[in-house]
């Protein structure tokens, strides 16, 4: 039976199916259609049909390259997909329709998708695919998968193209996205022989998991619908262990390093933010003071007898003095951002996963392995310290060339008991518009203690960290590209991951106003949140950026719409604060919504009045 094609707008209209839209059954030639039949996509007559091929017989059994792609990204576990459907990456998205395990969740902007595939990631070790078309779709993804290059989560991106044979300049939608992606992953190819697609998808899996970062694949469009015979199909289902374990010499070399020391300090960032127990263990039995970088806020409760606090632009000038005024840092899967500002003229014994990463400062022992094996092994070796039972003469004189059985302890208290007394001061101003550090002192004693919170970048995200009071609470940010708009979709993530666990955004207004359009996303799958808005009606951290360098004030002014209004006309929830008397309420009224929900809380552009 016969294929005929639409000239206006390329409809095809097979006899074998007929056209079902307007009651005509299978097997209808096209010479005996109506007169009055029209194209169902342009409306255009029958004149301007012309007939193509004869289809011949139908293969029923044989799989086509976009199901077989899908099918084992499923076999390796990737089964949440997060885009936009378009014409170059149709067959894909069908392929994800019909297996049973894949889940496909709209978004109303790719970028949002690939912030979120990033995050989820972060928060979970798993991947989850971004999915949308060639061309616009796929520049739009850049700047999500940026911040999963720089954060090394793992994410794959699947992206349609044109079909196989370019057609050069002009061509609709059409750019070389291997090139395009190159500077952002660790994998990049296009498929462009259906022979080769199982090799390639396997390959990019490969790539995403265990060089931590980002693998893209092209799929021409018409390679998508070919269909894969079965000597092409069957492909690797199974991830190595990426275990590192250092040798045993290289654990000595660290217990005797660490034994030598008088003022040991622990630095736990990233790397180490899966490890609290283990963490704890080995800061109690060497005695030391733990410190974290932003992004490894939490690893311990804030009123942990261990936990001293942040190192860096968020963090204590005790902090600072702490690993200043020590003989040796411990630094667990740290990455040395400047904003950490970690010193590299004081020794250190540097562990983590990235080879790279390794050999940091003049002084400098590096142990090559996950944070989780390294300290397994240095606990298995090192002795139990007696506690020693002497105090210093007060808590703000206690010296950091202390005897070496003393209590890290009594040190944390000194560097924690001024900064509490600063940061409860500022929490007690209940000042009009609202201060930040107000409303972190609310939302630290009124966010569960098993919730995910997902931040922004700007002035919400220096008061989290500065202000905010863990309590066992999981949070994600963005962390290296500290890109704004991560914060929602981070949220949106988070939910996909966790939807038992309450979840809570907090971003600033111009963050938020970036990836809003997908506040409807979260209505259509059913993704309750609380979205914590600080609305200080202007771009706070430009504004504080723009004093700093001796610049005046300029163009960092936003005009907001009612973002309490504007969910309620999405179908969700939403209330203004304007009162802090009333801010504890409305964020408990928010979760008891169990619904998507903004809280706009007016606060003030000021850091410090």
């Amino acid at each position: 039976m016969a294929l005929w094609r639409c000239k206006i707008c390329g409809y095809i209209y097979e006899e074998r199916t007929g056209d079902q839209t307007a009651g005509i059954p299978p097997g209808t030639l096209f010479s005996s259609l109506p007169l009055l039949w029209r194209c169902p996509v342009c409306k255009a007559d029958k004149s301007a049909f012309e007939e193509i091929t004869d289809t011949g017989p139908v293969s029923m059994s044989l799989p086509t390259v976009s199901e077989v792609i899908i099918e084992n990204l499923v076999q390796f576990g990737i089964t949440e997909y997060f885009g936009v459907p378009g014409t170059s990456s149709l067959g894909i998205i069908d392929a994800i329709r019909k297996n049973e395990k894949a889940r496909f969740f709209l978004f109303r902007h790719e970028e949002n998708a690939a912030m979120a595939a990033s995050a989820y990631n972060k928060l979970t070790g798993k991947i989850a695919a971004c999915v949308t078309i060639a061309g616009p779709g796929a520049t739009n993804l850049t700047t999500g998968l940026y911040d999963a290059k720089e954060d090394r989560a793992s994410v794959l991106s699947i992206n349609g193209q044109v079909e196989m044979q370019y057609s050069g300049p002009g061509g609709f939608q059409e750019i070389d996205q291997d090139a395009f992606f190159r500077p952002v992953t660790v994998f990049n190819n296009t498929i462009y022989d259906e022979k080769m697609a199982v090799k390639i998808i396997t390959m990019a899996v490969l790539h995403a998991i265990v060089r931590k970062g980002v693998a893209q694949v092209s799929v021409p469009n018409d390679i998508q619908k070919l269909e894969i015979d079965p000597e092409s199909i069957e492909g690797q289902g199974v991830i190595p262990s990426l275990v590192v374990r250092p040798g045993e010499e290289i654990i000595q070399k660290a217990i005797d390093l660490i034994n030598i020391s008088k003022s040991p300090v622990i630095i736990a960032g990233w790397g180490a933010h899966s490890y609290p127990g283990l963490v704890e263990t080995f800061a109690e039995r060497i005695d030391a003071p733990v410190l974290s970088t932003f992004r490894a806020k939490g690893i311990f409760p804030d009123d942990h007898p261990l936990y001293a606090g942040i190192l860096g632009t968020v963090g204590s000038s005790g902090a600072r003095a702490m690993v200043e005024e020590a003989d040796l840092l411990i630094t667990l899967g740290v990455g040395f951002s400047k904003m950490t500002r970690v010193p590299e003229n004081i020794r250190i014994l540097q562990v983590d996963y990235d080879p790279i990463r390794l050999g940091r400062g003049r002084d400098n022992l590096p142990v090559y392995g996950d944070v989780g094996e390294v300290l397994s092994g240095l606990l298995s070796k090192l002795p139990e310290r007696s506690e020693f039972s002497g105090t210093s003469d007060s808590p703000g004189s206690f010296s950091t060339t202390r005897p070496d059985k003393s209590l890290a302890k009594e040190w944390v208290r000194a560097v924690k008991d001024p900064w509490d007394e600063i940061r409860k001061e500022e929490a007690a101003d209940t000042s009009l518009p609202i201060r930040p550090p107000y409303i972190m002192e609310v939302l630290s004693r009124t966010i569960p203690s098993d919730a995910i919170i997902s931040i922004d970048v700007g002035e919400n995200g220096w008061w989290f960290g500065r202000n905010f009071r863990m309590n066992g609470q999981k949070f994600i940010m963005s962390g290296y590209l500290a890109t704004m708009g991560f914060g929602f979709p981070g949220a949106i993530a988070a939910k996909i991951a966790s939807p038992d666990k309450p979840v809570f955004c907090i971003t600033g207004d111009g963050g938020f106003a970036m990836a809003m359009g997908d506040f409807v996303t979260t209505l259509k799958y059913d993704l309750p949140m609380v979205i914590i808005v600080l609305n200080n009606h202007e771009l706070g951290m430009i504004r504080v950026e723009q004093q700093v360098e001796k610049y005046p004030n300029f163009a960092t002014e936003l005009f907001n719409p009612d973002f309490a209004l504007y969910a309620k006309a999405c179908g969700g929830e939403g209330i203004r604060v304007e009162n802090p008397l009333e801010l504890e309420q409305a964020v408990k009224w928010a979760m008891d919504q169990h619904r998507p929900v903004i809280v706009d809380v007016i606060t003030d552009p000021r850091r410090f009045p």
